[in-house]
């Protein structure tokens, strides 16, 4: 593979004026009003496992329009409580799977909780558990098209509110220091991580990897692999929706998302990757907490030059896990 988007130098500075619908606040203020965080939903169950060193709680919360969301709780066995929390958000077609594919970060000493992905988790991994009730228009393959014909049954309106919720559901369970919730996730979920942090100010860090969502329209022209080129492929057969699909699709955008953040994040990006190619998450990272009230500092970003879609991998969690320490370790410090 070769290096197909801008060069480094013009990554740096890559801040596209993207479409911002006039409406983009008051639909978000709408859609988080129309489906409320409700505590009473969250239930916690305690898991037996073979597992020695770390503890699981089987949770569930209401996500968008109070709809079940599963959720794993991994913590490390024996810990003083309460943790500071990472939300984990997953990439597309994946499910929380099993507590033993999750140890990382109950290892290094975080409450982590894995949330499941609603109608997804069969395409990777061991499985998922959560099924999404709401019904959608025609689509293409993938779940990047579901419900495009309108912002109110775009699929990731009810993923984004299910990431916000779950930030507010991380919140109110025991074992988590409710001052301490950092975000995360790889491609799909590195954009949800994005709109968790953009929705939900309780956030205090984000580490979106490879993200998925960022800069659309330049993403659904620069590159012929899925998820974008399932839009493409979409308006391909529905020549006469491409207006609407890019209205849409506008108020998704994780880099519009992103410019509402108020705390700091960490990217991460490969220069050869064709599935979330580097100058949209650039622009997501370029454009971080600039409508916001209180713009946080410019985010840190690990690039990874010989690297696609994978990114950093192991690397990249290592890299994680200093910058999230030294970043609380910097909160306890000012308090």
């Amino acid at each position: 593979m070769s290096y197909f988007d801008l060069p480094l130098p013009e990554l740096e500075a890559y801040a596209p004026d993207l479409s911002e619908p006039e409406d983009f606040d008051a639909f978000w203020t709408r859609t988080l009003a129309e489906s409320p965080f409700a505590p009473s939903s969250v239930t916690i169950t305690p898991v037996t496992t073979p597992l020695l060193t770390h503890r699981v709680h089987d949770v569930t919360f209401g996500g968008y329009a109070g709809d079940p969301i599963r959720a794993w709780l991994i913590t490390p066995a024996e810990a003083e409580r309460p943790l500071p929390a990472v939300v984990e958000f997953l990439g597309m077609g994946g499910g929380r799977g099993m507590p033993q594919d999750h140890l990382t970060w109950a290892a290094a000493g975080y409450a982590h909780l894995v949330m499941d992905t609603r109608g997804q988790g069969s395409h990777w991994g061991s499985g998922g558990d959560t099924p999404d009730p709401h019904g959608t228009g025609p689509a293409a393959a993938g779940f990047a098209t579901h419900g495009l014909q309108s912002p109110d049954d775009y699929l990731y309106r009810r993923l984004f509110v299910d990431a916000h919720h779950a930030v507010e559901a991380a919140a109110v369970l025991p074992e988590v220091d409710a001052a301490r919730i950092a975000v995360t996730g790889v491609s799909q979920g590195g954009g949800m991580a994005i709109a968790a942090a953009g929705l939900n100010h309780r956030v205090i860090a984000a580490m979106p990897d490879v993200p998925f969502m960022c800069a659309l329209p330049r993403a659904v022209g620069l590159t012929d692999d899925p998820p974008y080129a399932d839009i493409a492929g979409y308006l391909a057969v529905h020549r006469d929706e491409v207006e609407q699909a890019y209205r849409t699709l506008a108020y998704f955008d994780a880099a519009l998302l992103g410019a509402r953040a108020a705390c700091p994040a960490l990217f991460s990006t490969g220069l050869m990757d064709t599935t979330c190619p580097p100058s949209t998450v650039f622009a997501a990272r370029n454009l971080w907490g600039q409508a916001s009230a209180k713009p946080p500092a410019r985010p840190q970003i690990r690039v990874y030059p010989f690297n696609g879609h994978e990114g950093g991998e192991s690397y990249q969690w290592r890299e994680q896990v200093a910058w999230l320490a030294t970043l609380l370790r910097d909160l306890q410090q000012s308090c």
